[in-house]
């Protein structure tokens, strides 16, 4: 091949390489990306969605140093309760009405005890034995047992419970035991990393790592705990079984900014989503357990849609899509009609913390106790305000609540009104609306309408008659009761100084 044809082939071959580099970079800095149809219809206004920004810089995260902090802090718990439970036997005395005593050698006892046996985690809190852990952990139990990761075991004691945050504190009897610091679950960002301790499905512990998926979710779930449930859940998606409850929830640094509490599965085992109490409650719980023996909660005193309110209920009641939480009353001598809230506000921060649902409104009421004073920002209008509210408590005042004997029954009890004492041909009497699973009318044979008429021969007419008649009483108690709808008088036995 001549050299003038070697030539005319290399400028050829450079000149189709300069047409082909130069569409090329036409084509990748265009904007808009292309999409052809039958119409030839040209541009479509989208771009790829991208992240200019530089990643990987301290490459990956290490979390070892996270879990080596909360490993010897998380604990294993196991309880025992004994539950009583129907044998299904049905009475079959012929002579019930003139032999009663019969009943027993005819399968009147229709109920036995078993022994019941749970398990679940623990964060210890204190060199001195402190741990905190959830309510429906230790609820009802009889006996709590501690194992450390050391294979160390205690047994533990109960120190107070608060069912509406599933929240509770047991102790065990040692010294210079590795804790967690709190952390502050304010400072919590939707998508930072996070660990998981505990001991799931009977495992030895076990760390898991996930992300916070999102913040101040609430589930209803402690509604069957409490009339007053405390929700505002940090969702994250590390892998939670059962088992893991009372658990932390920790950062990279090895604070501890949460217990893990729930799951949600259509299951029972982890599915995706776990979710955490954020440590800000957790501490304020925490220290007025052990303080006071009981939460100090602190109410603003307002009535707000529920976060699922439909557009209809929304049109009813004036609501507007402007984020934050609506007022749609203040109550009558709560704290923020005394300052001036009115129906139609809408709360947007509290101590300048942002506030635009009703789990972020709880979340940040229950950092406080009565006579708190925080500093609400809301609209009204259009305009913007800040108010300083003093927190009161349920009773519309800002006096601390001490514990009562009647907490140790264990039950929602309700003076029973004239009309109905008339009716039931009683003076008066106490009524037994409910019973939790844990406290001293649990472990009696009386169902939910029992109505106390008397209690060591003595005439109860309210609640204050009873709780009155307890606090000077030790050691057992008789108190007698009638069933509204039956006749006869019930009367049963319960031991003040049992736990």
């Amino acid at each position: 091949m001549k050299w003038k044809q070697i030539l005319a082939i290399v400028l050829i071959s450079a000149s189709t390489t300069g047409v082909t580099l130069w569409g090329y970079n036409q084509f990748r800095n265009d904007p808009y990306v292309y999409q052809k149809d039958g119409n030839d219809s040209g541009k479509v206004p989208a771009n790829y969605a991208g992240f200019n920004g530089v990643v990987g810089q301290n490459g990956p995260v290490d979390f070892s140093a996270a879990a080596e902090a909360a490993i010897p802090a998380t604990v294993h718990i196991k309880t025992k309760a004994t539950r009583m439970v129907s044998n299904n036997l049905p009475r079959n005395n012929p002579f019930g009405d003139l032999f009663p005593d019969l009943d027993d050698f005819f399968g009147g006892d229709k109920y036995r005890s078993i022994p019941q046996m749970a398990s679940g985690s623990g964060a210890i809190i204190s060199e001195d034995g402190y741990i905190v852990t959830n309510n429906h952990v230790v609820d009802g139990a009889d006996d709590i047992t501690v194992t450390l990761t050391n294979k160390k075991s205690f047994k533990a004691k109960l120190i107070a419970s608060d069912p509406s945050s599933d929240l509770a504190v047991i102790k065990i009897e040692a010294k210079s035991l590795p804790f967690l610091l709190y952390g502050n679950s304010d400072d919590v960002k939707v998508g930072q990393w996070v660990l998981a301790v505990g001991y799931p499905l009977t495992l030895e512990t076990t760390v898991t790592a996930g992300i916070v998926s999102a913040k101040g979710r609430t589930l209803e779930i402690n509604k069957r705990q409490s009339d007053a449930p405390v929700e505002s859940f940090i969702q994250t998606d590390a892998a939670v079984n059962p088992g893991n409850s009372g658990g932390p929830l920790i950062s990279t640094d090895g604070k501890l900014i949460g217990i893990n509490s729930a799951i949600a599965s259509p299951t029972g085992a982890y599915a995706g989503y776990s979710f955490t109490i954020p440590v800000n409650i957790v501490k304020k719980i925490v220290s007025d357990l052990i303080k006071f023996g009981t939460v100090q909660r602190a109410y603003l005193g307002i009535e707000y849609p529920r976060d699922n309110i439909t557009e209809d209920e929304k049109k009813q009641n004036g609501i507007k899509d402007d984020g934050g939480v609506y007022v749609m009353r203040a109550t009558e001598g709560g704290a923020a009609l005394t300052a001036g809230i009115q129906k139609g506000d809408v709360i947007t921060k509290i101590d300048n913390v942002p506030v635009v649902s009703g789990a972020d409104l709880i979340g940040q009421i229950a950092t406080h106790r009565p006579g708190d004073k925080i500093t609400l920002t809301y609209q009204r209008n259009g305009k913007e305000y800040t108010v300083p509210i003093i927190l009161k408590n349920r009773g519309g005042n800002t006096e601390l609540v001490k514990t009562s004997v009647l907490d140790k029954l264990g039950a929602e009890l309700e003076t029973v009104n004239k009309n109905d004492a008339k009716e039931l041909g009683i003076k008066g009497g106490v009524m037994v609306k409910s019973i939790g699973s844990r406290g001293l009318l649990s472990k009696v044979r009386i169902q939910e309408g029992y109505t106390i008429i008397k209690a060591n021969n003595k005439d109860i007419t309210s609640v204050d008659d009873l709780r009155k008649v307890l606090e000077t009483t030790t050691g057992s108690v008789k108190l007698e009761g009638i069933y509204p709808g039956y006749e006869g008088v019930y009367p049963i036995v319960i031991n003040l100084d049992s736990k």
